[in-house]
């Protein structure tokens, strides 16, 4: 694989997001008009909406619930035992901060993906360990954290600098 650097990556998936439905090229803009469908609640209770990640070579989708509230986010996906790989969970914050996740209670393995203001991926955890008390953490203050069936970012060269969008 080429080594690229974080200016060329970012110009890539801008590129990528500018090309591609779903995505937008302006920096920040994580709504994505096109997918305006109103998506029914969860099992969980949980709104759901539509949610893109752009890669340097392709737009990937997802349904994901929205953990809205501290209540929510402190649930998340513990005890859930599957999660389908079209599937996630997002925990947006009002305001940045390094995140700090841990697996208790989770039976499932799940990468999770740290997302900046901008919807610039900052890191992803890949595979974490079920039920596992060791905090997973971001590396700097982020705006969101996205949680997906574990080995899917691998999957689909999902990496830092990727786009994410929603609405």
């Amino acid at each position: 694989m080429i080594k690229m650097s974080k200016a060329i990556k970012l110009s890539l998936t801008l590129l990528c997001v500018a090309s591609m439905s779903g995505c937008y090229a302006q920096a920040g803009d994580t709504t994505a008009p096109s997918l305006q469908t109103e998506l029914p609640v969860s099992e969980a209770g949980l709104t759901q909406v539509d949610l893109s990640i752009c890669t340097s070579d392709a737009t990937h989708h997802f349904i994901v619930e929205v953990a809205e509230n501290r209540a929510q986010q402190a649930q998340g996906l513990m005890f859930r035992t599957q999660l389908a790989p079209d599937k996630g969970m997002i925990f947006p914050f009002p305001e940045d901060r390094v995140a700090s996740f841990w697996m208790k209670n989770t039976v499932i393995p799940l990468d999770i993906i740290f997302v900046r203001r901008d919807g610039t991926i900052e890191s992803i955890a890949a595979n974490t360990i079920p039920y596992s008390l060791a905090p997973v953490r971001s590396n700097e203050p982020i705006a969101t954290v996205l949680e997906i069936a574990a080995g899917r970012a691998a999957e689909l060269g999902i990496e830092p600098g990727d786009a994410v969008f929603w609405r």
